[in-house]
């Protein structure tokens, strides 16, 4: 699956360019805090915490596995990071500058900066760290993040360019640089995921890539670092004393312990065994809600949806679309079909985003859907696209990847459009790969999808519907919605960036490209004597502000 986020089905804010030092993004994501600042502490910091899933890897310069978060937001630090109210801040860069073009950043290292082994951590170290990505033997996932922005790395990725003519650089031990290709007023938001996190040269050369087995080999530089690992159990995690900002972290070691069955890891959490899960059953939140036994719920950024094929007959037609939308009972899917702690979705961007405490979804059209389906309005578009009471339609391939609950999802959505449009449904399924090849060559007709950001600003989505974009896979073109994004791209105002980015998705929306259902969010538990920790709006759970609170 690409955990980058994509098809996660169930599982920020622009500064002006300026010649002057830039400290913050004034970005607000969704974030689920919990704090306890005036309590006494316990003697013993320590937590034990579950995950469900084991990452493919922790290797920030590799890895897009959204399971490897934990590791990775924890263990690494970056030029900027989130503080525990979700604010964009910088991380190991004290502060940057930007050029008034809005294509140089400068950043400003902070001084004394040391890698978990004690060793120096300098902006050559980043230099190495961003060309080893660009390096096609690495296997980067995220490679795109700096191809994409960066002046040279794509020429230098794809073997046509030089070292020499990257536009990424150390002007000193203390200072970087980085030239980007044209304006892009979020890519301070963009260096918060860890593929611009830096890696330590030494221990990379001295054991290739199995430096990331091993806590011994496990250099790092955020907040905690590794202090055990047993493969498919556990790994530990310890209080990172080089850590630019020690002072400010209290828990002295986390256990984050594999428990691949949910149902297990709940009843270790219920008898005490650790202090919190990652994921809770569907079935047993309402009840643990209800007795206040730790469950947080935050808001993902994120939007489960049906793909619809745009570029294939009779879906090119936008009226069959908007009957496909109409047909669906978003709520009975998200409470009664899966059980999940959602919202209705009725556009591509969802709640999440938040600039001085205005969410980018905020004010947003429905686009005449509503959470129940509308059965008579329904018929209406697809009778005004030809097909009255659904003669003549094509059975409808709905297909999905394996997976019980998308399963659920899709059954019942199948049910829906056959009940509210006289249509016929045929349900095909496939292993991920399989299914994500047919969907990349346009072979199906309406499939599970969903998007997760990748960083939390909305220019993670809007490219999604862009012409001939690599991720645009409901084959949706519109040279108006392109010339925006174009614009988007190319602005440096916040506020007229904002605009943009409103207008382009409501142009879209207008078309149905394709078949919303709900918005995401996370529920995880936690014991009440932990405080502290923060959920941002992309599912990444900080521990650093984390503390165990003294038993009354």
């Amino acid at each position: 699956m690409k955990m980058k986020r994509l098809a996660a089905l169930l599982l920020g804010g622009c500064m002006l360019a300026s010649a002057l030092p830039v400290y913050a993004q004034e970005m607000l994501p969704d974030v689920e805090e919990v704090t306890g600042e005036d309590a006494p502490l316990a003697d013993t910091q320590e937590i034990t915490y579950v995950l469900s899933n084991e990452p493919d890897g922790i290797d920030p310069g590799i890895t897009n596995n959204s399971f490897a978060s934990v590791f990775l937001v924890n263990c690494f630090e970056g030029l900027a990071t989130y503080d525990n109210s979700g604010n964009v801040v910088p991380g190991v860069a004290e502060s940057w500058d930007i050029s008034e073009d809005g294509t140089v950043y400068t950043f400003h290292l902070r001084d004394g900066l040391k890698w978990s082994d004690g060793s120096p951590l300098t902006a050559n170290d980043f230099v190495y760290s961003y060309k080893r990505v660009l390096d096609p033997a690495t296997g980067a996932q995220y490679v795109n993040m700096i191809t994409d922005y960066v002046v040279g790395a794509a020429e230098l990725y794809a073997g046509e360019g030089s070292e020499e003519d990257l536009g990424i650089r150390a002007l000193d031990d203390q200072t970087l640089e980085i030239t980007l290709i044209q304006p892009a007023s979020w890519f301070i938001d963009m260096l918060t995921m860890w593929v611009w996190d830096p890696v330590q040269e030494a221990t990379i050369t001295a054991n290739g890539d199995q430096w990331t087995n091993s806590a011994d080999t496990y250099v790092c530089n955020g907040p905690f670092m590794i202090s055990d690992m047993s493969m498919g159990e556990y790994v530990e995690l310890s209080k990172n004393e080089n850590y630019w900002d020690a002072e400010s972290v209290t828990l002295e070691k986390i256990t984050l312990r594999y428990v691949l069955d949910t149902a297990t890891a709940l009843t270790a959490y219920e008898s005490g065994e650790v202090d919190g899960i990652n994921t809770i059953p569907a079935s047993d939140v309402a009840r643990l809600k209800a007795e206040g036994a730790g469950v947080q719920t935050a808001s993902n950024f994120g939007t489960t949806y049906f793909n619809i094929n745009c570029a294939k007959a009779p879906y090119d037609n936008p009226l069959v679309r908007k009957a496909l939308s109409l047909a669906i009972d978003r709520e009975a899917i998200i409470n009664n079909v899966l059980q999940v702690e959602a919202s209705p979705a009725y556009n591509l961007i969802g709640p999440g985003y938040v600039v001085d405490g205005v969410d980018f979804s905020e004010g947003d059209s429905t686009w005449e859907l509503g959470p129940n389906a509308d059965p008579e309005a329904a018929q209406a578009a697809l009778a005004e696209a030809g097909y009255p009471d659904g003669e003549g339609f094509p059975t409808l391939q709905l297909s999905y990847y394996s997976s019980d609950t998308v399963k659920k999802m899709t059954e019942a959505l199948a049910e829906m459009l056959e009940t509210n449009l006289g249509i016929d449904v045929e349900i095909t399924s496939a292993d991920w790969a399989v299914f994500y090849e047919d969907v990349q060559n346009g072979n199906y007709d309406v499939a599970a999808m969903g998007w997760s950001a990748d960083y939390v600003h909305p220019m993670s989505f809007l490219p999604l519907l862009k012409t001939d974009d690599v991720s645009n896979n409901v084959f949706y073109s519109n040279p108006d919605y392109d010339a925006l994004v174009e614009q988007v791209m190319a602005e440096s105002d916040p506020a007229k960036g904002w605009d943009l980015m409103k207008e382009a998705e409501a142009l879209a929306m207008a078309d149905y490209p394709m078949l919303n259902v709900y918005y995401k969010a996370a529920n995880y538990a936690m014991k009440d004597y932990v405080t502290g920790y923060f959920m941002n709006a992309s599912s990444s759970l900080f521990f650093k502000g984390a503390k165990v609170i003294a038993a009354e």
